[in-house]
């Protein structure tokens, strides 16, 4: 997927929660959405890209996916 995209949703996922008063819980708001909701390839993708800078980030977002937990990729 288009990482501009994922970048876009994950911006999106994380303005949503911007307005919850408590931040530690806004961060598990955003991290458990991408968590239940988005294949591991895209939690991946996004998490790659952080690591890469992460530009285009909200900081909400890159709070979040930092700390994504990642299964190992599939080699199959």
């Amino acid at each position: 997927m288009n990482i501009e995209r994922l970048i876009g949703m994950a911006n999106d996922i994380a303005a949503y929660f911007a307005v919850e008063p408590d931040h530690a819980t806004a961060v598990h708001g955003v991290r458990d959405h991408l968590t239940r909701f988005w294949d591991p390839v895209m939690r991946r993708e996004l998490k790659t890209h952080l690591m890469q800078g992460g530009e285009g980030l909200l900081p909400l977002a890159r709070e979040a996916v930092d700390g994504l937990s990642m299964p190992p990729a599939s080699t199959g």
